[in-house]
């Protein structure tokens, strides 16, 4: 897992393999504000974007989810949201597994997570060895969120 602010990415995009350079540039061109709520194509199913608006949710009420055959690209186009991140070797009992059908798996309990402040124009990395939990409000307060989250096939990296 890493993060960091898309303004910057330019200078770091040579460290990346090219499926990733791929995700990261459309975020970087294209006009995110505008554009359409769901699904982008970017590669066929190898590389896509989902654009979502929501309401960010208390902590507790989000679960712990991981991912096997996508790496997920986390951008956050306005609002705020926190998300939790631990290695997925901490992952506690499984809450619900729906790996084949929607390529996610869910867990009631993620002990040592580190939260993570996304604000607009930050992104975060999330690959098949990380749990997060999106979609949570910073303490008390919830808010309204813009985000685009970049599906890369790991197969393609």
């Amino acid at each position: 897992m890493f993060f960091g602010y898309i303004s910057n990415i330019k200078q770091e995009m040579p460290l990346y393999p090219a499926a990733l350079q791929t995700g990261l540039n459309f975020l970087r061109e294209a006009d995110l504000a505008n554009l359409a709520l769901g699904r982008h194509e970017i590669e066929q199913d190898r590389i896509y974007a989902s654009i979502a608006e929501y309401e960010t949710e208390p902590k507790e009420q989000r679960r712990p989810e991981a991912h096997k055959k996508y790496i997920d690209i986390q951008y956050v186009c306005s609002g705020e949201e926190m998300i939790g991140v631990a290695p997925l070797k901490q992952a506690g009992e499984v809450a619900e597994d729906c790996l084949a059908e929607r390529d996610v798996i869910f867990y009631r309990h993620v002990p040592g997570e580190t939260d993570l402040t996304l604000l607009p124009g930050m992104f975060a990395v999330f690959f098949p060895w990380d749990v997060h939990r999106p979609n949570c409000s910073l303490g008390e307060k919830t808010g309204r969120v813009r985000k685009v989250v970049v599906k890369i096939a790991v197969d393609a990296i």
